[in-house]
């Protein structure tokens, strides 16, 4: 029989060995950085731009590695001295609903997290990216952009929570399933309208005007059998110089949407090759893979979770003495991690393997030496690593290291 005891070591046990191995990969890969460049991507920095690179690599994780071990160490603590247990007891002081006391209880614990992430937010932003070229961010946007992202955060994640919890209460017995079944008609309508809802709250998406770009898409689109009628810039230089593309949305509503930074630097040919990448993604039915084989995890995530979260067991591991929805998540969220990380694995992989077929796409429509240099240019504007560590790539990377792309690309070439 399980006790609540064991329960409780195992969460120590996980968290414990989760940070420690994530800190160990980190450390290799910072370390890794100086590895001899690939002779594929020697062009990519120049010594300048290479020093540039190990500075703000260097930067960047000194300040991850310290506020990672201050999270961890406030996070351990909380499971130590039954600091979720003190929150729930205090809350029920004053709120007899169970919805919204879990409401209340994650509010308090995502409010905390953003108070302690914040100084290191503003930091990053204002002090990092700065010294290194990437900000453009004024004090205002920042503002604006994070009591719009909590307003959001508050209005879709609670309302979406709160239906989960009313369903828990409902039937026990089908929870999972009819989660399942509202979680994934709402990622699916999220997948559709995303551009069109939420990326306005934050950005403006303006139709990509007439002109030769315009005619050179038009005319790839039209070799490749493909119908694009909605390609869009994004202004993404009022936050950053970084450049970017993506490709979002279903059915009558899907588009490209283009950076404008990546409009003002690139060449035409380049900015091309990249929506050439993007399409393939579309016609190799990557999105739609991902999103059925992201629902058929969820669906198994909830269904671990509805066996347990009931149990007083896992609830007594944290000081509460009966079973509650928001205490179990809480133990739920670090006992799944190992299996988690298993996923996790699998979907970068699936991940690398849908980048490379979409440069193949590109490659094969005569792009190839296109998207090489846009990978170039992509990779020195945003200061990339360019030999990240093997167990890295596996563990976390959603794209292949440039060198391999280009590796790639050159192969299908001859």
């Amino acid at each position: 029989m399980i006790t609540s005891d064991f329960v409780f070591a195992s969460i120590l046990i996980i968290l414990i060995v989760d940070f420690v191995f994530g800190k160990w990969t980190s450390v290799l890969n910072y370390k890794w950085r100086k590895k001899p460049v690939p002779e594929s991507v020697q062009d990519v920095y120049d010594e300048k731009e290479y020093k540039k690179f190990q500075d703000y690599s260097r930067v960047n994780f000194k300040i991850g590695l310290f506020s990672s071990v201050l999270m961890f160490i406030l996070t351990v603590s909380m499971f130590i001295f039954d600091g979720f247990a003190f929150l729930d007891g205090f809350l029920r002081q004053y709120i007899d609903s169970e919805v919204w006391l879990a409401l209340a209880f994650f509010a308090v614990i995502g409010m905390a997290a953003f108070i302690l992430s914040l100084p290191f937010s503003i930091y990053d932003t204002f002090v990092i990216e700065e010294k290194f070229g990437f900000n453009k961010t004024n004090p205002k946007t920042f503002i604006f952009d994070t009591i719009k992202s909590m307003f959001v955060s508050a209005i879709i994640g609670g309302g979406l929570l709160a239906l989960v919890i009313l369903i828990w209460q409902a039937t026990e017995t089908w929870f999972w399933l009819l989660a399942w079944i509202l979680i994934s008609v709402f990622s699916i309508f999220m997948a559709e309208f995303y551009s069109s809802l939420i990326v306005p709250l934050f950005n403006k998406q303006t139709p990509l005007e007439a002109g030769s770009l315009r005619d050179k898409i038009s005319e790839f689109a039209d070799n490749a059998g493909f119908r694009l009628d909605n390609v869009f810039v994004i202004d993404g230089s009022k936050r950053s110089t970084r450049a970017n593309a993506y490709f979002t949305g279903l059915g009558k509503k899907k588009r490209i949407v283009l950076y404008d930074t990546l409009i003002n630097d690139f060449e035409e040919g380049e900015i091309v090759a990249v929506l050439a990448h993007e399409i393939g993604h579309f016609r190799k039915n990557h999105i739609r893979k991902s999103l059925i084989i992201s629902t058929v995890n969820t669906g198994f995530v909830l269904f671990v979770f509805g066996l347990f979260v009931g149990q007083d067991v896992f609830s007594q591991a944290l000081g509460v003495e009966s079973a509650s929805f928001h205490i179990g998540a809480i133990g739920f969220a670090v006992l799944y991690t190992p299996l988690s990380a298993i996923t996790g694995v699998f979907m970068h992989a699936l991940s690398r393997k849908n980048e490379r077929e979409a440069d193949g796409f590109a490659t094969y429509y005569g792009y190839g030496k296109s998207l090489i240099s846009a990978l170039k240019k992509l990779s020195a504007k945003n200061l990339s690593n360019l030999t990240p560590h093997p167990l890295m790539v596996k563990l976390s990377y959603s794209h292949p290291p440039v060198a391999e792309r280009i590796g790639l690309i050159l192969k299908r070439e001859k």
